[in-house]
């Protein structure tokens, strides 16, 4: 029998813990947040249990025991009998806008179990599953959880690092968001350029729903969102085509690059999001590459496997093999523009 490392396996029993104390900790962060917890905290706090749950309008009882678990996660402050957040906390739990607000992972990792028969099932056959059969609102999960990167990062710092594209932008551009989901990314451009037209597709046909009553919602006339594929998609001379994590969860990613290409103007630029990976496994073991390997064993690469080719890149398909399918498109140049601990921002030209 193999000799038992003590010292490894109580490391090792200590890291399991924590994951699963993680684990359990999603369903009531999703309560706090569906219900307001978080944020009435953040306007009453300090505050002893009962008073947070008067102002919430919720059972004293649930939320004592609600907040005991936000304590011993350490996702609230707890002292001298009243909890509270801390500037930090509110900023990952409370604040919409912030750049780690991180509800929409939570809200991910719910669909990603509610989606493990389906997923499971595929191992057995290889088959995938489908991005409109997933599990629960997980297009509203991913939208959620994308949303603070792109408010804080793509007007202000994605889009100056392209070589001349915020000047054209501001002259008035025409621009294609392909796989824009519900159009988040679209509409923030939108705002930002209103002397450019924007469109933006999607092959999801209930997710461009989502994003044409979102624009409506702001009252915007400068973009239209439309069902098309990446390899297909209509319209022609477009001075900017954005791709939002997308590129990776395509099933024939190459003959999006080639039709991306065909639907440039002459001079034109294709920015690709991606998320941030190296290229080998050895140099994504770490929390980010963890992170997103599990959704890509959940989410990306079944998605990739249901479409034609199932080409399958990954989450964390690195640099060097984006780089290698947005040449197959006949672009020759591709650069790093940009990148924050969670994104890459690729530029092909």
């Amino acid at each position: 029998m193999t000799q038992l490392n003590e010292t490894k396996l109580n490391e090792l029993v200590g890291r399991v813990l924590g994951d699963l104390g993680g684990a359990v900790s999603v369903p009531l962060v999703r309560i706090g947040d569906a219900l307001g917890l978080y944020k009435t905290l953040k306007e009453i706090g300090p505050a002893k249990a009962d008073e947070l749950a008067d102002a919430a309008g919720c059972a004293r009882r649930y939320v004592r025991e609600w907040l005991s678990a936000q304590a011993a996660s350490g996702y609230v402050h707890y002292e001298h009998g009243r909890f509270s957040l801390t500037p930090e906390q509110s900023f990952v739990f409370a604040e919409p806008d912030s750049p780690v607000h991180l509800i929409g992972g939570f809200d991910t990792a719910a669909a990603m179990v509610e989606n493990q028969p389906k997923v499971e099932s595929a191992f057995k056959t290889g088959r995938g599953v489908a991005w409109g059969d997933q599990a629960g609102c997980l297009f509203c999960a991913v939208s959620r959880l994308f949303r603070p990167g792109y408010v804080n990062a793509l007007v202000k710092d994605w889009l100056p690092a392209l070589d001349g594209v915020v000047a054209t932008l501001k002259a008035g551009a025409s621009v294609a968001d392909v796989g824009c989901g519900h159009g988040l990314s679209t509409i923030l451009m939108a705002q930002a350029f209103p002397a450019s037209r924007f469109i933006g597709y999607d092959f999801h046909p209930a997710s461009i729903a989502a994003a044409t009553a979102h624009a409506r919602s702001y009252g915007l006339t400068n973009l239209n969102f439309e069902v098309g594929r990446a390899q297909d998609f209509g319209g022609r001379d477009f001075d900017l085509i954005t791709c939002f994590d997308c590129l990776h969860d395509m099933g024939d990613p190459k003959a999006a690059a080639v039709h991306i290409r065909k639907s440039l103007k002459e001079g034109g630029t294709w920015m690709i999001v991606e998320p941030m990976a190296g290229d080998t496994l050895e140099e994504n073991i770490n929390p980010v590459g963890r992170l997103y390997y599990s959704a890509s064993t959940m989410i990306c690469v079944p998605t990739s496997l249901a479409q034609e080719m199932g080409l399958a890149l990954g989450a964390q398909a690195g640099e060097n093999r984006l780089t290698e399918v947005i040449r197959s498109g006949g672009f020759s140049r591709v650069r790093r523009a940009a990148q924050t601990p969670l994104n890459m921002v690729l530029e092909a030209t």
